[in-house]
């Protein structure tokens, strides 16, 4: 007899007159807006402002909702591709389908860009980003609650989730996903839950770093910290779940992709520690380049008929300073810390 469980929604879907709202696609939103306002007031402590987080934003969230779809799309091709595939579900990303190594390396290669022409110090980026990236994370498995989807084997403990057999969720038809083995009441380890839990717990952790040991460590660190925690995680989770999925050496992709992943978590955090910057250095950097921005805007806004190379000299400035390691840097403000 089961005495608990944890329900499932019996939607994924609702409409507004003609226009129809998915879940999954409003907690994906809901996840982006928490990371971009964890990251500006992060990045504001730095020495930055909420406008360069947004330009941020504008340019790395579409190209990781890019990289997460391909990824998707090129681990699965036979849902897409094939004698009983459907091309036009590429671009139903609302149905699920988003594969979170794809969305970061796009998303962090396009931030880089844009980082790189802006002269902003990526590292302290990478550092503002990671607590909220895994609470984004966390906020998007709720989707796959709604979605009756990518939950785990069949389990008798007190929290297993129970699908819904009735209602518009995508998932409710593929219990146990062979549509055989399981009868009909069967719980499920919810590994949504358990994601959700793990990267909240991971973005607390890498918080507590930024504010109490952050002055011993280099920029880029807590970012290094979230792909080892967070890859850790998904080791475990990942290796519960029992939707379809490519093996090697009959283990799930995913798994093996995360292992590695780890692996360079652990490599990069070594490389930063011997090779990277002061966040106190990058943190001045980045309040010069902050501080020329604005006053190229009250410039422009003046209306100012001539205009000197700012920019470059921006940029021969914050090179120096950024070059110049063995300097002290002061700081009106006092040390920062990335809380």
């Amino acid at each position: 007899m089961t005495l608990a469980y944890i329900p499932s929604p019996t939607i994924s879907q609702f409409s507004i007159g003609p226009v129809t709202i998915h879940i999954y696609a409003l907690y994906i939103l809901m996840g982006i807006v928490l990371a971009v306002w964890i990251t500006s007031n992060r990045w504001k402590r730095l020495g930055g402002n909420f406008d360069q987080i947004l330009d941020i934003t504008l340019v790395a969230v579409p190209s990781g909702i890019v990289g997460a779809r391909l990824y998707h799309i090129i681990t699965t091709p036979e849902r897409f591709f094939g004698a009983n595939g459907d091309w036009v579900e590429m671009f139903r990303i609302w149905n699920g389908g988003l594969g979170i190594w794809g969305g970061v390396a796009l998303g962090a290669l396009a931030a880089w860009a844009w980082c790189r022409h802006k002269h902003y110090p990526m590292a302290l980026l990478a550092d503002a980003i990671a607590p909220g990236l895994l609470v984004a994370q966390a906020v998007g498995r709720l989707g796959n609650w709604f979605n009756q989807e990518l939950y785990g084997a069949p389990t008798t403990l007190p929290w297993g989730l129970k699908l819904n057999d009735t209602g518009t969720a995508i998932g409710q038809s593929e219990q146990c996903y062979d549509g055989a083995t399981c009868p009909s009441g069967t719980l499920f380890h919810p590994t949504f839950l358990y994601e959700l839990i793990w990267n909240l717990i991971g973005a607390a952790i890498i918080v507590w770093i930024g504010s109490t040991v952050m002055k011993r460590l280099k920029a880029g660190s807590l970012f290094s910290i979230y792909i080892m925690w967070y890859t850790a995680g998904r080791t475990w989770i990942e290796s519960l779940r029992i939707d379809y999925a490519h093996e090697f050496l009959g283990v799930r992709i995913n798994v093996w992709v995360s292992l590695a992943v780890f692996v360079l978590g652990v490599v990069s955090f070594i490389i930063v520690q011997q090779m990277g910057r002061s966040t106190e250095l990058l943190a001045e950097k980045l309040r010069t380049v902050t501080e020329i921005e604005l006053r190229l805007a009250v410039r422009d806004e003046a209306g100012s008929s001539k205009s000197s190379p700012v920019s470059a000299t921006a940029a021969r400035t914050t090179d120096e300073q950024s070059g110049n390691e063995g300097a002290t840097v002061s700081n009106a403000d006092g040390q920062p810390h990335i809380q």
